[in-house]
């Protein structure tokens, strides 16, 4: 497996992206921002990371992270969250940051162990004003608030 910075059609990433996001509407609305990473397996891109800049200087959001359902427990998640650290040093980042459901448990342990640390709950950013669908649960939990975590790059 290597990673790579991704310059191709987006839309062909669109599997990937669904993966780590349940609306399409939110997916639409910042598939074509920042940077890709993607890890391959060959030719075949088992995984992506996207960077996108943010509104604060020094820091960058992973925005979307994925990895195909058969490669998952591999380390290819871990690799690219490696890779995107090491990309936001090399481009000044100071702060990294990357949101998901707090329902979403594999998510919350996940992030944790890559060094993220939580910094904020955002309640409500899902549902069907945001662009996803009423009633939606994850491992039994009704999707409705936000983590946001942060990981310094300062800190190795």
């Amino acid at each position: 497996m290597h990673i790579e910075k991704y310059d191709g059609d987006r839309s062909a990433l669109l599997p990937l992206f669904a993966l780590a996001d349940d609306s399409p509407k939110q997916i639409s609305g910042y598939i074509g921002e920042g940077e890709v990473l993607v890890a391959r397996d060959g030719e075949e891109i088992i995984g992506h990371a996207q960077i996108t800049a943010t509104d604060t200087a020094g820091t960058l959001e992973l925005k979307s992270l994925a990895v195909s359902p058969e490669r998952q427990g591999e380390g290819v998640g871990k690799a690219l969250v490696a890779a995107v650290v090491a990309h936001c040093r090399e481009h000044d980042g100071r702060r990294l940051i990357v949101s998901t459901a707090t329902a979403d448990i594999g998510n919350l342990r996940f992030y944790q162990r890559q060094g993220f640390r939580m910094c904020r709950i955002v309640q409500d950013a899902f549902g069907p004003s945001t662009g996803y669908p009423e009633g939606l649960l994850v491992d039994g939990i009704p999707l409705r608030d936000q983590v946001i975590f942060e990981h310094d790059l300062g800190a190795v």
